[in-house]
């Protein structure tokens, strides 16, 4: 009896309040992403603590950390808000003039720069009442945690071998080139490959960790190594880095050959053969169903079939 009468006092509501919270470790963060003030959700934690019987998040430095039943609380939560979502949306089915579903997209920006305004633009003209959301694959970013538990649904990206448990399509193919500034010696003599690996190369923060990114897991298959000297984590400064440097940035020519016409860069042929770059859509098993899911991933398709190439 004093079990069911726990159960009763929670409502989905709490559970997502539950949910954000742990996964976000802020109240105020977790505020900004249910679009509530702070002071409502930090009452909804006091309710949660009180039923739970934990603190459930606790400061720890300048932060704060899940206690040990907090962080057992978050797949099962995430679980729940899953099943509710499943619940109703398939019970309704998916119309995208009149569904409302959230749509969450991971992805680097070394695509094509005008891949995800495209996609936001297609998502909002053809279902006007969705929200889309684009996080950004970073080294703190586990996505296929982020998959399974719901947190995102879609990652875009180039992988030389896709993980084998998830669902993939293949977007598009882009072939390897290298970007310098107009001034660099190399756009006069050319280059050997030799010299090209001992150049200054720059190259973006490596998304997940322990990832080596395409360029450099090739080159290491081949016993190569570049000479990496700058890296940043916002791949689109990286032509304007190039621009006033003599660095070098290695990466598909589709993105190279958006700036050609807006920085003093040029493009030239990479002395050592790289395979093509391949540009992948993947998805978790939990959504692999969901009519909203397919729905979103025929857009990305869609989307990335109809991008301009400049070449």
């Amino acid at each position: 009896m004093k079990d069911q009468v726990l159960f009763d006092k929670i409502d989905l509501h709490l559970i997502r309040v539950l949910h954000t919270v742990l996964t976000e470790r802020s109240v105020s963060r977790a505020a900004m992403k249910l679009g509530m003030y702070q002071p409502a959700v930090s009452a909804s934690l006091k309710r949660l603590r009180e039923l739970a019987g934990d603190p459930l998040l606790v400061r720890s430095g300048a932060g704060m950390v899940p206690t040990d039943a907090g962080l057992r609380m978050v797949e099962p939560s995430a679980s729940i808000l899953r099943a509710a979502e499943v619940l109703f949306s398939d019970a309704r089915g998916f119309d995208p003039q009149t569904s409302a579903p959230v749509f969450r997209v991971a992805a680097a920006d070394y695509l094509d720069p005008e891949f995800l305004p495209q996609l936001v633009a297609q998502v909002k003209q053809q279902a006007p009442h969705s929200q889309i959301e684009i996080h950004a694959l970073s080294a703190a970013s586990d996505y296929h945690a982020q998959l399974a538990q719901g947190a995102i649904d879609l990652v875009v990206g180039n992988w030389l071998k896709p993980p084998e448990d998830l669902h993939l399509g293949k977007l598009f193919s882009d072939e390897i080139v290298c970007l310098v500034s107009r001034e660099h010696p190399a756009t006069k003599r050319g280059w050997t490959a030799e010299q090209w690996l001992e150049a200054e190369h720059v190259a973006p923060t490596p998304v997940f960790p322990g990832a080596r990114g395409v360029i450099d897991e090739h080159l290491e298959e081949q016993g190569l190594a570049r000479n990496i000297t700058a890296r940043c984590p916002h791949f689109g400064l990286l032509p304007r880095m190039v621009a006033s440097s003599l660095l070098i940035l290695t990466t598909g020519r589709q993105f190279c050959e958006r700036y050609l016409g807006h920085l003093p860069v040029q493009i030239l042929p990479c002395p050592v053969p790289f395979p093509d770059l391949v540009y992948y859509q993947l998805w978790h098993e939990r959504s692999h169903s969901s009519a909203a899911g397919r729905w979103l991933r025929e857009r990305v398709k869609a989307v990335a079939a109809g991008l301009r190439h400049p070449h």
